[in-house]
């Protein structure tokens, strides 16, 4: 019989070949295939207990496949919000329940929104941003015209300056966008003191007209209303001819339309002949359009008055940026936006809708709804979709703000790493950082980091592609060792091929290398192709690096599995190499029975501690092991072979091993009553 040492060495130092060995073994494949395939249509956690060969495929994959039959135990643990603490999960002592729970997304964490949170915090900070910046620009644009309006030397001038032109146009009530020339140049070269300039012969002469209109109009309503009073009392009364009556109430209601509909276009004629009166009231242009010698454009008190008139037309500038409705402005968007599901439903919630708009910079009032429509499907990774053929960056930028696919419906976030990704690369590096530490050492270490992981979690949503993540190597260094593994040893050359891998084939870089996290750690990110951030959807319940975290470690039990059939020893060696960077204290060792196994098998130490009080065998661990040579793969790999050898010895096989020998030869056994004495001198 080969000994545990020999055949333990042999599968570690072939890991990868190991591995791929079972993965095409035909029953693992085949298994490996059905749940791949048939993953994607998991909706619920019933779902997946009701199919039997995707349910047993993902128990065994986390250990758990004595525990099968216990569906209603498995549905409570699968529906764990695992950011509870008092969770159904999270109050099990046994940590495969949390990282099976934790493998699947049925508690809402991977229900698609509008929005993440950090999405949300983002557009709120955005609109915070621009309110003070426009508020920062009507200053600024204020300071400029005062200094441009000294310089101005005729009429002309100022209109092909299209910067104090739009401030004389906003502070008047002039639509840019439409206007006349010749209008607004006679206008203003007008002395409206004068009854024969253009304002008043051409303007200010229709006045008497126009509310004659009105009067007019006012009187034809009351008229109209009148009749349609006394028709529809008629209608009740014996032999009326019902047909004609409704006619005539239809015909004098179209009147009452007609002529509201003057009234208000006649009101607006009066207020742009004002607006015309005011223009030629504000500037001293004389009628050919020139300036007196010496004379300014605008007498102080005149360049003051169209100061005022230009802040007053900003009022939505300034109350947007005014504290305490911009805080009821961003708790009405919190609140809507968490219940939106399509665009159709972003376009008909004015508390989001002028909200986001007014973040980036547009005006709702001026913006086509089918445009923000049109926009918020567009691709924002793809340079030829529609929103790119506007060749204006706000529209991307709300494109990017939200989460809906081509046809409208909520799809996943644009980020490179999702909520859940992000939030357990965070918790892992705060472990990692502080799982040896001594006491005196744990609140400090822990304090600093907590800001790596912050940091870490503010900075991701940054990150728009593979480049942007390896030029970041504070970065990417927090990713590493949240995996365990040692950010010295790993270079941004060989994580640039694992990112470039692809992940579907099973000959690509990072699938053919003996540890599987790297793998893990680019499924875990949403890179295209080309290393670019797109929108990875879920496969089913799972993301990517869920899916290939199960794939993994399905071939890891099933190797596992296959070896302890052979050789028990080596199922513990192999067990106790993938738990190691999980384990953070001596007390994960002693909760788990083959961990302990190998502990007291490793030193040698009798079965009966293991009927000790829990904190006397703690102690006994703590003396034999330091838990921070596990974190060191040339120590756990020294510690893995100590343990394969002792086992032999201590199941009297492989006898002939010539490590046993040396071993044996050592001296390095202790009797019970050492141990006992050991275990009294601890208390």
């Amino acid at each position: 019989m080969v000994s545990t040492y020999a055949n333990y060495n042999s599968v570690v130092r072939n890991l990868g070949q190991s591995m791929t060995r079972v993965a095409l073994q035909p029953d693992v494949t085949r298994e490996a295939t059905y749940y791949r395939d048939n993953i994607g249509k998991v909706k619920t956690a019933d779902d997946l207990l009701k199919d039997y060969r995707l349910y047993q495929y993902a128990m065994k994959a986390y250990g758990l496949e004595d525990m099968a039959y216990a569906k209603a135990f498995m549905k409570k643990v699968l529906d764990s919000n695992l950011s509870d603490a008092n969770s159904f999960a999270n109050r099990l002592n046994d940590k495969r329940y949390r990282e099976f729970a934790a493998a699947f997304s049925f508690n809402g964490t991977g229900t698609f929104v509008a929005q993440s949170g950090h999405q949300t915090d983002e557009m709120i900070g955005l609109y915070t941003t621009t309110a003070k910046r426009q508020v920062e620009a009507i200053d600024d644009d204020t300071r400029h015209y005062n200094v441009a309006i000294g310089k101005i030397g005729n009429v002309d001038e100022l209109l092909n300056d299209d910067r104090l032109r739009s401030y004389v146009f906003s502070a008047f009530g002039i639509d840019d966008s439409r206007w006349s020339r010749d209008t607004i140049r006679q206008a203003m070269n007008s002395d409206p003191a004068d009854p024969n300039s253009y304002v008043n012969t051409v303007w200010v002469s229709q006045l008497d007209d126009i509310e004659g209109k009105i009067t007019k109009a006012n009187a034809d309503i009351v008229d109209a209303n009148a009749k349609i009073a006394s028709y529809t009392a008629q209608l009740s009364q014996p032999g009326a001819d019902l047909n004609d009556l409704r006619a005539k109430i239809v015909m004098e209601k179209s009147r009452v339309v007609k002529n509201t509909g003057n009234i208000i276009s006649s009101n607006d004629a009066i207020t742009m002949i004002g607006r015309y009166l005011d223009l030629a009231r504000a500037f001293e242009f004389s009628p050919d359009g020139t300036l007196p010698s010496g004379v300014d454009a605008q007498s102080d008190a005149n360049r003051a008055s169209t100061n005022e008139r230009f802040v007053n037309s900003k009022g939505a500038a300034y109350l947007a940026a005014d504290e305490e409705n911009a805080s009821l402005m961003t708790r009405l968007f919190r609140a809507g936006i968490s219940n939106l599901k399509s665009v159709d439903a972003f376009v008909k919630t004015p508390s989001v809708y002028n909200f986001a708009l007014k973040s980036v910079g547009l005006d709702p009032e001026k913006v086509s709804v089918a445009t923000i429509k049109a926009v918020l499907k567009s691709d924002p990774t793809n340079p030829k979709s529609y929103v790119y053929t506007l060749k204006d960056d706000r529209y991307v930028q709300l494109a990017r703000a939200f989460n809906f696919d081509g046809k409208g419906n909520l799809t996943t976030s644009l980020v490179a790493q999702g909520t859940a990704e992000i939030r357990q690369t965070a918790k892992n590096y705060i472990i990692a950082k502080t799982r040896f530490a001594d006491e005196k050492d744990q609140v400090a270490l822990r304090a600093v980091a907590e800001k790596d992981a912050v940091y870490y979690q503010n900075t991701i949503p940054d990150i728009g592609s593979v480049s942007d993540l390896l030029a970041n190597r504070k970065m990417v260094d927090i990713i590493l060792v949240a995996r365990g593994l040692q950010p010295e040893k790993v270079s941004n050359d060989f994580l640039s091929k694992i990112f470039n891998s692809d992940l579907s084939d099973p000959r690509s870089f990072a699938n053919t290398q003996s540890d599987p996290r790297f793998a893990e750690i680019a499924a875990s990110f949403n890179f295209d192709r080309n290393g670019n951030v797109a929108r990875l959807a879920p496969i089913g319940p799972q993301t990517r690096d869920q899916l290939l975290e199960t794939q993994n470690n399905y071939l890891q039990q099933s190797l596992e599995t296959q070896q302890g059939e052979v050789n028990p020893g080596v199922r513990l060696a192999l067990y106790f190499q993938r738990k190691a960077e999980s384990i953070t204290s001596v007390y994960d060792i002693l909760a788990d029975k083959a961990l302990a196994e190998v502990f007291r098998t490793t030193f040698n130490l009798p079965d009966t501690v293991g009927a000790m009080n829990v904190d006397q065998q703690a102690k006994v661990v703590q003396k034999y092991l330091n838990l921070k040579d596990l974190a060191d793969p040339a120590k756990l790999a020294k510690l893995l072979s100590r343990f394969s050898v002792m086992y032999d010895l201590k199941n009297d096989s492989a006898t002939s091993s010539p490590a046993l020998a040396i071993l044996q030869g050592s001296g390095t056994g202790i009797g019970e009553s050492t141990f006992q004495a050991i275990a009294r001198s601890q208390r």
